[in-house]
Protein backbone atom coordinates (compact mmCIF):
# COMPACT_ATOMS: atom_id res chain seq x y z
CA UNK A 1 0.00 0.00 0.00
CA UNK A 2 1.24 3.85 -0.98
CA UNK A 3 -0.05 6.14 1.53
CA UNK A 4 -0.02 10.29 -0.58
CA UNK A 5 0.56 13.21 1.07
CA UNK A 6 -0.76 15.91 -1.48
CA UNK A 7 1.01 19.72 0.31
CA UNK A 8 -0.02 22.80 -0.13
CA UNK A 9 -3.57 22.68 -0.17
CA UNK A 10 -5.47 26.16 0.04
CA UNK A 11 -9.14 26.00 -1.35
CA UNK A 12 -12.09 23.79 -0.18
CA UNK A 13 -12.19 22.38 -4.04
CA UNK A 14 -8.41 21.62 -3.17
CA UNK A 15 -9.16 19.73 0.16
CA UNK A 16 -12.47 17.90 -2.08
CA UNK A 17 -9.85 17.00 -4.58
CA UNK A 18 -7.55 15.34 -2.54
CA UNK A 19 -10.01 13.56 -0.45
CA UNK A 20 -11.52 12.01 -3.65
CA UNK A 21 -8.57 11.08 -4.66
CA UNK A 22 -7.66 8.58 -1.86
CA UNK A 23 -4.56 10.56 -0.42
CA UNK A 24 -3.46 9.75 3.27
CA UNK A 25 -2.27 13.17 4.11
CA UNK A 26 -3.46 16.90 3.53
CA UNK A 27 -0.68 19.18 4.03
CA UNK A 28 -0.73 23.13 5.02
CA UNK A 29 1.73 25.85 3.85
CA UNK A 30 3.04 27.99 6.77
CA UNK A 31 5.82 29.28 5.13
CA UNK A 32 4.61 33.12 3.95
CA UNK A 33 7.11 33.50 1.19
CA UNK A 34 5.59 30.23 -0.97
CA UNK A 35 3.08 30.68 -3.42
CA UNK A 36 0.84 28.11 -1.08
CA UNK A 37 0.85 29.76 2.14
CA UNK A 38 -2.17 29.67 3.94
CA UNK A 39 -2.79 31.50 7.45
CA UNK A 40 -3.76 29.51 10.80
CA UNK A 41 -7.48 30.99 10.01
CA UNK A 42 -7.71 30.19 6.53
CA UNK A 43 -6.27 26.72 7.34
CA UNK A 44 -8.67 26.18 10.59
CA UNK A 45 -11.84 26.59 7.59
CA UNK A 46 -9.83 23.83 5.40
CA UNK A 47 -8.76 21.51 8.30
CA UNK A 48 -12.78 21.54 9.73
CA UNK A 49 -13.75 20.66 6.33
CA UNK A 50 -11.35 17.49 5.57
CA UNK A 51 -13.03 13.87 5.83
CA UNK A 52 -12.80 12.23 8.89
CA UNK A 53 -9.36 9.78 7.75
CA UNK A 54 -7.72 11.95 6.18
CA UNK A 55 -4.47 13.34 8.54
CA UNK A 56 -3.62 17.16 8.36
CA UNK A 57 -0.28 18.31 8.06
CA UNK A 58 1.61 21.73 9.17
CA UNK A 59 4.56 22.44 7.23
CA UNK A 60 6.55 25.10 9.11
CA UNK A 61 10.19 26.80 8.55
CA UNK A 62 12.18 27.09 11.85
CA UNK A 63 8.99 28.37 13.50
CA UNK A 64 9.16 29.34 17.01
CA UNK A 65 6.79 28.75 20.24
CA UNK A 66 5.54 31.43 19.68
CA UNK A 67 3.46 31.00 16.26
CA UNK A 68 3.73 27.10 16.57
CA UNK A 69 1.18 27.84 20.34
CA UNK A 70 -1.19 30.09 17.98
CA UNK A 71 -1.09 27.30 14.75
CA UNK A 72 -2.03 24.36 16.93
CA UNK A 73 -4.95 26.47 19.29
CA UNK A 74 -6.02 27.22 15.82
CA UNK A 75 -5.93 24.70 13.52
CA UNK A 76 -6.85 21.08 14.46
CA UNK A 77 -4.28 18.81 13.22
CA UNK A 78 -2.92 15.96 13.30
CA UNK A 79 0.75 16.11 12.63
CA UNK A 80 3.38 18.80 12.58
CA UNK A 81 6.16 18.93 9.59
CA UNK A 82 9.35 20.87 10.19
CA UNK A 83 10.88 22.06 6.95
CA UNK A 84 13.76 24.07 8.60
CA UNK A 85 17.39 23.63 9.59
CA UNK A 86 16.27 22.43 12.87
CA UNK A 87 18.45 20.33 15.30
CA UNK A 88 17.52 16.82 17.07
CA UNK A 89 16.90 18.58 19.91
CA UNK A 90 15.04 21.14 18.40
CA UNK A 91 12.90 18.37 16.68
CA UNK A 92 12.16 16.53 20.22
CA UNK A 93 11.73 19.38 21.88
CA UNK A 94 8.89 20.56 19.63
CA UNK A 95 7.36 16.75 19.92
CA UNK A 96 7.32 16.84 23.84
CA UNK A 97 5.70 20.45 23.47
CA UNK A 98 2.39 20.11 21.63
CA UNK A 99 2.10 16.06 21.71
CA UNK A 100 1.69 15.87 18.08
CA UNK A 101 3.43 12.79 15.46
CA UNK A 102 6.04 15.18 14.30
CA UNK A 103 7.97 14.58 10.52
CA UNK A 104 11.37 16.06 9.81
CA UNK A 105 12.82 17.30 6.15
CA UNK A 106 15.90 16.05 5.40
CA UNK A 107 16.93 17.67 2.39
CA UNK A 108 19.52 15.45 -0.28
CA UNK A 109 21.86 15.97 -2.77
CA UNK A 110 24.63 13.71 -2.54
CA UNK A 111 25.78 11.30 -0.32
CA UNK A 112 26.45 13.63 2.66
CA UNK A 113 23.19 14.68 3.08
CA UNK A 114 22.45 11.39 4.12
CA UNK A 115 24.36 10.99 7.89
CA UNK A 116 21.70 13.52 8.99
CA UNK A 117 18.55 11.57 7.94
CA UNK A 118 19.73 8.81 10.73
CA UNK A 119 20.39 11.69 13.33
CA UNK A 120 17.21 12.77 13.04
CA UNK A 121 15.32 9.17 12.62
CA UNK A 122 16.17 8.91 16.19
CA UNK A 123 13.62 11.82 17.79
CA UNK A 124 11.39 12.08 14.87
CA UNK A 125 7.77 9.67 14.05
CA UNK A 126 8.60 10.55 10.26
CA UNK A 127 11.08 11.82 8.05
CA UNK A 128 10.50 13.19 4.91
CA UNK A 129 13.39 12.73 2.06
CA UNK A 130 13.00 15.64 -0.62
CA UNK A 131 15.57 17.20 -2.61
CA UNK A 132 17.68 19.81 -1.09
CA UNK A 133 16.69 23.21 -2.33
CA UNK A 134 18.89 24.93 -5.12
CA UNK A 135 21.89 27.43 -4.13
CA UNK A 136 19.82 30.74 -3.72
CA UNK A 137 15.90 28.88 -4.02
CA UNK A 138 13.84 31.30 -1.56
CA UNK A 139 12.11 28.11 -1.05
CA UNK A 140 13.04 24.94 1.20
CA UNK A 141 10.65 22.86 -0.86
CA UNK A 142 8.26 23.03 -3.36
CA UNK A 143 10.82 23.82 -6.16
CA UNK A 144 10.09 20.73 -8.47
CA UNK A 145 13.53 19.42 -8.28
CA UNK A 146 14.37 15.84 -7.67
CA UNK A 147 17.26 14.28 -6.21
CA UNK A 148 19.43 11.08 -7.51
CA UNK A 149 16.62 8.41 -6.19
CA UNK A 150 19.51 5.84 -6.39
CA UNK A 151 21.93 7.64 -3.34
CA UNK A 152 18.49 5.81 -0.86
CA UNK A 153 17.39 2.97 -2.93
CA UNK A 154 17.31 0.20 -0.57
CA UNK A 155 18.04 1.71 2.75
CA UNK A 156 16.12 1.31 5.65
CA UNK A 157 15.84 3.97 8.89
CA UNK A 158 14.55 3.87 12.39
CA UNK A 159 11.04 5.74 11.58
CA UNK A 160 8.71 5.22 8.91
CA UNK A 161 9.91 8.07 5.80
CA UNK A 162 8.34 9.79 2.88
CA UNK A 163 9.83 11.02 -0.25
CA UNK A 164 9.67 13.98 -1.68
CA UNK A 165 11.15 15.99 -4.81
CA UNK A 166 10.31 16.82 -7.97
CA UNK A 167 8.00 13.97 -8.12
CA UNK A 168 4.70 13.98 -10.92
CA UNK A 169 2.01 11.71 -11.77
CA UNK A 170 4.80 10.70 -14.73
CA UNK A 171 7.64 9.72 -12.38
CA UNK A 172 6.54 8.92 -9.14
CA UNK A 173 5.59 5.10 -10.34
CA UNK A 174 9.18 4.80 -11.19
CA UNK A 175 10.36 6.85 -7.96
CA UNK A 176 8.45 4.07 -6.10
CA UNK A 177 10.00 1.08 -7.51
CA UNK A 178 13.67 2.30 -7.06
CA UNK A 179 13.52 3.48 -3.78
CA UNK A 180 11.40 1.40 -2.10
CA UNK A 181 9.55 3.86 -0.79
CA UNK A 182 5.95 3.33 0.51
CA UNK A 183 4.91 6.89 1.23
CA UNK A 184 5.13 10.03 -1.05
CA UNK A 185 4.60 13.76 -1.40
CA UNK A 186 3.78 16.11 -4.27
CA UNK A 187 3.16 19.71 -4.26
CA UNK A 188 4.14 21.42 -7.11
CA UNK A 189 3.71 18.24 -9.44
CA UNK A 190 -0.11 18.67 -9.40
CA UNK A 191 -0.22 22.04 -9.77
CA UNK A 192 -1.66 23.79 -13.25
CA UNK A 193 0.16 27.15 -11.32
CA UNK A 194 2.59 27.71 -8.54
CA UNK A 195 -0.03 27.24 -5.98
CA UNK A 196 -3.07 26.03 -8.24
CA UNK A 197 -3.99 22.56 -7.88
CA UNK A 198 -5.26 20.75 -10.36
CA UNK A 199 -7.69 17.80 -9.45
CA UNK A 200 -6.80 15.79 -12.62
CA UNK A 201 -2.98 15.63 -11.80
CA UNK A 202 -3.72 15.07 -8.25
CA UNK A 203 -6.06 12.14 -9.24
CA UNK A 204 -3.76 10.89 -11.61
CA UNK A 205 -0.57 11.17 -9.36
CA UNK A 206 -2.64 8.99 -6.54
CA UNK A 207 -3.74 6.63 -9.35
CA UNK A 208 0.17 6.52 -10.35
CA UNK A 209 1.54 5.95 -6.73
CA UNK A 210 -1.13 3.15 -5.84
CA UNK A 211 -0.61 1.31 -9.02
CA UNK A 212 3.43 1.33 -8.35
CA UNK A 213 3.06 -1.19 -4.87
CA UNK A 214 4.19 -4.25 -4.55
CA UNK A 215 1.62 -6.92 -5.81
CA UNK A 216 1.53 -9.47 -2.69
CA UNK A 217 2.95 -12.75 -3.93
CA UNK A 218 0.45 -15.62 -4.07
CA UNK A 219 1.61 -18.84 -3.34
CA UNK A 220 1.65 -21.97 -5.39
CA UNK A 221 0.70 -25.28 -3.55
CA UNK A 222 0.63 -28.55 -5.41
CA UNK A 223 -3.45 -29.93 -5.81
CA UNK A 224 -3.56 -33.48 -3.65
Amino acid sequence: MIRVKICGLRTLADVQAVAQAGAAYAGFNFFPKSPRYVTPGQARDLALAAPVGLAKVALVVDALDEMLDALVETVPLDMLQLHGHETPDRVAEVRARYGLPVMKVLGVADESDLAAIFDHSVVADQLLIDAKAPKGAVLPGGNGVAFDWRLIAGRRWLRPWMLAGGLTPDNVAEAIRLTGATQVDVASGVESAPGQKDPGRIAAFVRSAEAAAPKPKVAFRMPG
